[in-house]
């Protein structure tokens, strides 16, 4: 039976009592990455792309962290809070997802402390 692993980075701040990734066999599961500064622990900006941009490189330092990477990424499931953001979003997807992207499921829902965007994953490890 494969293990838990309880996967953090101390680069990434949390928002709450939650593992930020967790490994299972050869698959990390993360929590919602918001686009949160990591320096100032506060939003990144008042535009969705600025979060939304801040939200994909976080995620990427939480994967590298853990021993992944983006291009390993198989399935993520992207919050919004407008669906006016699906352009801008295909657009980041586009940049930070260059080949093969991983399927995608984006609800439209409200998120809190003003935040626009969140995105969570799974990834192959290693």
């Amino acid at each position: 039976m494969p293990t838990k692993t309880v996967l953090d980075t101390p680069r990434i701040p949390r928002l709450g009592p939650y593992s930020q990734a967790i490994r299972v066999g050869d698959l990390i599961f993360t929590a919602g990455q918001a686009g949160i500064d990591p320096a100032t622990g506060k939003a990144a900006g008042d535009s969705f792309l600025a979060q939304a941009r801040q939200a994909f490189t976080n995620l990427r330092i939480l994967l590298e962290d853990a021993g992944s990477s983006m291009d390993q990424v198989v399935k993520v499931t992207c919050f919004v809070t407008e669906a006016e953001a699906f352009t801008s979003l295909n657009e980041l997807f586009a940049e930070f997802f260059p080949a093969s992207p991983p399927v995608r499921s984006t609800p439209v829902v409200a998120l809190p402390r003003g935040l626009k965007f969140s995105i969570e994953a799974i990834a192959l490890a290693g």
